[in-house]
């Protein structure tokens, strides 16, 4: 008999997938530009790192805002000791204020129905407790998330059903779609509680329209099962169309309020994953009222809430803030897409989040799984890009790859689109297997330990628990 239990164990982490494994890649050797200029660049991690001197800037003004600094430490105490799990009122209606901003002040949210969790990761994994029991069912549309099995079912027990979309009409959700997932859950005694959707599209980069949204409100009310729409790409939304919220839709529906919940978090907004703040709104009283009993495993620290307290209540930071950050997106998204378009790849037209979803579909040496995997390996090992494949996402068509790109300065980005093109140009020139050409182009020196270090399976080179400094160990991304 093991000594240690079941849940703690067994694999619904997640950990042994090509997701993960490229992240171990890159931390196992991280390119540096002048200290490791031959490392692996990280392009697997949705972090929001292009509007940091703004916060800075702010905190520098500001100092009062923190309770360790000279001007704000006479609020030690007060902050110090024993918070209602509720949250402090002042940041809690700072939330529900950012949150209307960033959906262009179009709704408004009550803070008393704001429900705190460690990140994204901990409220995805509440709001799972508080509706569905072990065993029971959630459809989720493919391509998702890859770290879903992780946040809905690895402690919970709750499965998740994908709905499968594809590029026949650009991976929009179907009511089709919805239909054909839940017979299926039907036929195999699956019990839907529910439907959890990411908008904006974690990996496509993509907004859903007013139109769809209605679509799955008036899927789920005929059901009579949950809406679960996670949010937390809101404010990331850098060209048209504009984002629109389930909060907005349902004020022009007639609709059971008590079905739709909505996931939060400051980690891609305000790109501060590390300060772990996770956020559960829902219109159901019960909801709320269950949330806020269960966030005690995993509430934000008072310290923190009491300095975006105030960041977050500077309406003209906050305004300049949210301008900034989707001009600065719309540039680096531009600059990345055309620098892979100038070789040939082209990517799903997107709008929104930290990410693009990339067509590699024409370099496939076969169109399956196998197919993609085998380049991915390439890519990581020979390219040494962090690039995570479609599969990773449930993507049902092989070749696709989620490519981030505002965790890194222009300099990295560089060196990412001249080692695709050395890559894609190598392809071109020959299909026969030679030494790779557009390696010693970039002065690369592989030693013959490279695939003992690299990439080998995504099943195989996995440890059985984080590395330090492991992504597994970090924010939801």
């Amino acid at each position: 008999m093991g000594i240690l239990s079941k849940i703690a164990t067994n694999n619904g982490h997640g950990e042994d997938s090509a997701y993960f494994d490229g992240w171990k890649a890159f931390d196992r050797n991280p390119f540096h530009p002048t200290q490791n200029p031959e490392g692996v660049i990280q392009l697997g991690l949705a972090e929001n790192q292009l509007c940091f001197d703004l916060i800075k800037d702010w905190i520098t003004k500001n100092p009062y805002a923190s309770i360790c600094t000279a001007e704000g430490v006479e609020d030690f105490k007060d902050i110090a000791i024993f918070q209602d799990y509720h949250g402090l009122p002042e940041f809690r209606q700072a939330v529900a204020k950012f949150m209307g901003k960033g959906r262009g002040g179009r709704v408004t949210f009550d803070p008393d129905r704001i429900v705190m969790s460690g990140g994204a990761t901990g409220a995805n994994e509440l709001i799972m407790f508080c509706l569905a029991d072990p065993g029971d069912g959630f459809l989720v549309p493919s391509p998702y998330y890859a770290a879903f099995d992780r946040d809905l079912s690895w402690r919970t027990g709750v499965q998740i059903v994908p709905v499968h979309c594809d590029i026949s009409n650009n991976f929009k959700i179907t009511r089709e779609a919805l239909e054909a997932a839940y017979e299926r859950a039907q036929e195999a005694s699956i019990n839907i509680k529910g439907l959890i959707i990411t908008n904006p599209s974690n990996p496509l980069g993509t907004t859903l329209d007013r139109d769809t949204l209605k679509s799955l409100v008036s899927f789920i009310n005929d059901k009579n099962i949950h809406l679960v729409c996670d949010e937390i790409y809101a404010a990331t939304v850098f060209s048209s169309p504009k984002f629109t919220s389930v909060a907005e839709v349902i004020q022009e529906m007639d609709c059971n309020r008590d079905l739709i919940h909505i996931i939060y978090s400051l980690s891609k907004d305000m790109g501060l994953p590390g300060f772990r703040v996770g956020i559960v709104y829902s219109f159901n009283d019960a909801v709320v009222d269950c949330g806020r009993k269960m966030s005690s495993f995993g509430l934000v620290s008072s310290q923190t809430q009491y300095l975006l307290a105030s960041m977050l209540s500077d309406d003209e930071f906050v305004d300049n803030f949210l301008v900034e950050t989707s001009k600065r997106l719309a540039k680096r998204h531009h600059n990345f897409t055309k620098g892979l378009e100038q070789v040939g790849i082209n990517c799903l037209k997107s709008n929104a989040g930290l990410f693009f979803w990339m067509d590699l579909r024409h370099l496939l040496k076969e169109k399956t799984l196998e197919g993609e995997i085998a380049l991915w390996r390439t890519i990581v090992n020979d390219v040494k890009l962090n690039v995570s494949p479609g599969s990773s996402f449930l993507c049902t068509e092989p070749g696709w790859f989620r490519v981030c790109f505002a965790n890194m300065d222009d300099d990295t980005l560089q060196v990412a689109l001249n080692r695709i093109a050395a890559f894609v140009q190598q392809d071109k020139e020959s299909e026969k297997p030679t030494k790779k050409r557009w390696q010693q182009n970039l002065r690369v020196s592989f030693s013959s330990r490279i695939y003992e270090q690299g990439v080998m399976s995504p099943h195989m080179m996995s440890p059985h628990s984080p590395i330090p400094q492991s992504p597994l160990v970090r924010a939801r991304t």
